[in-house]
C-alpha cells in the first residue's frame, strides 16, 4: 500500500508523522472519508468543499488547492490499483511545541490513504441494523459545530463503545435537549405516513454528502422530505427508518432500543433509496 503524505507517495510502514504534531497531540486537524466507485471517486468536489469549509472553521489553512488535493487523491486511488474503496484525507495543523495554541505549528500534514472498507457487515444491508440509544450526548453545536470534520471523535468513539459493549452494531446519540442527533458516523431518515424526515443541522447532525444525495433522492422519487427536530419515539413509532453516510452508504434500520420500526424489516421505501443511491454513485463524480 502506498500513503500520500506530505506530497510523496511512501510505503505504509514508513508512513509517519512527528509526536509533536498537533493532529496526534489535540486532534488539531480535518478530514474527509470519500468513496470510489468503479474508478469515480463519488462527489469529490463536495468533500473538498466541506474540507475547506472544516478548515476556515479552525482557522488551518490547507497547503494545497482544491484542483491539487483532488489530483492527489486520485493519484493515490491509482498508485494503489483501486477502482472501488474508500479513501481517507486528513489534514493536521502540523507540528509545534507542547500546548493549546498553534502559534509556531507547522507546516500543515497532508496524509491520504486509499484502502477497502466495509463498515458493516453486508448481511446487514439486506437484513436491516439493530440500534441502540446511548448515554453519550453530541456535543452542544455551541461548542463545536457539528459541521466540522475534526479529528477529535472521541465523542462519537465513545457513543460506538457504549453500544458495543451491550451487543449492538450502531449507536443513536441525542443532543442535550433529548432530540435525535445522529448515528456515530450516520445521518438518520425515518418514514412515517408518507412523509420522509431527518434532524436539522442545528440538532447536532453533519451536513453528510450522503445525507444530501439522499434529500435529492427524495425530490427524484416525489417522496416529501422534511427536515425536523425528531426524538426516540419518532424513531420507535416509524413506519422505516435508515442510515446514511460515506462508509456506511444507506442502510435500513429495522430495531430501535429493542423496538421494531415498522414491521421489523427493511421497508420498500428504505430499499427503493437503496437501489437509487447505487444506481448514481458512479455518475456524479471524479473519474481517476
Amino acid at each position: 500500500m502506498k500513503i500520500y503524505l506530505n506530497g510523496k507517495f511512501v510505503d505504509k510502514e514508513n508512513a509517519k508523522v512527528s509526536v509533536f504534531d498537533h493532529g496526534l497531540l489535540y486532534g488539531d486537524g480535518v478530514f474527509e472519508g470519500i468513496r470510489l466507485y468503479s474508478g469515480c471517486v463519488f462527489k469529490l468536489d463536495e468533500h473538498l468543499e466541506r474540507l475547506e469549509f472544516s478548515a476556515k472553521a479552525i482557522l488551518l489553512d490547507l497547503p494545497m488547492s482544491r484542483e491539487e488535493l483532488a489530483e492527489a487523491v486520485c493519484e493515490c486511488c491509482r498508485q494503489n490499483d483501486l477502482q472501488d474503496g474508500y479513501v481517507r484525507l486528513v489534514v493536521t495543523r502540523g507540528p509545534g511545541h507542547l500546548g493549546l495554541s498553534p502559534d509556531g505549528c507547522g507546516p500543515a500534514g497532508v496524509i491520504i490513504i486509499a484502502d477497502n472498507i466495509q463498515l458493516y457487515p453486508e448481511v446487514l444491508y439486506e437484513t436491516g441494523l439493530k440500534i441502540i440509544t446511548v448515554p453519550t450526548r453530541r456535543i452542544n453545536a455551541a461548542a463545536l459545530p457539528p459541521a466540522v470534520k475534526s479529528l477529535n471523535y472521541l465523542n462519537n468513539i465513545l457513543a460506538k463503545i457504549e453500544a458495543k459493549k451491550v451487543g449492538f452494531q450502531e449507536a443513536l446519540m441525542l443532543n442535550d435537549k433529548g432530540e435525535v442527533a445522529e448515528c456515530t458516523g450516520d445521518n438518520v431518515f425515518v418514514y412515517s405516513k408518507g412523509v420522509l424526515y431527518t434532524p436539522p443541522l442545528d440538532s447536532g447532525s453533519l451536513r453528510g454528502i450522503t445525507r444530501g444525495t439522499v434529500m435529492d433522492i427524495a425530490e427524484e422519487l416525489n417522496v416529501e422530505l422534511r427536515e425536523q427536530a425528531l426524538t426516540r419515539y419518532d424513531l420507535w413509532t416509524a413506519d422505516e427508518c435508515f442510515l446514511t453516510g460515506t462508509a456506511a452508504e444507506v442502510i435500513p434500520c429495522v430495531e430501535v432500543d429493542h423496538r421494531a420500526v415498522g414491521s421489523g424489516q427493511p421497508g420498500e421505501i428504505s430499499k427503493r433509496f437503496i437501489s437509487r443511491f447505487r444506481e448514481k454513485v458512479t455518475r456524479v463524480g471524479r473519474m481517476i
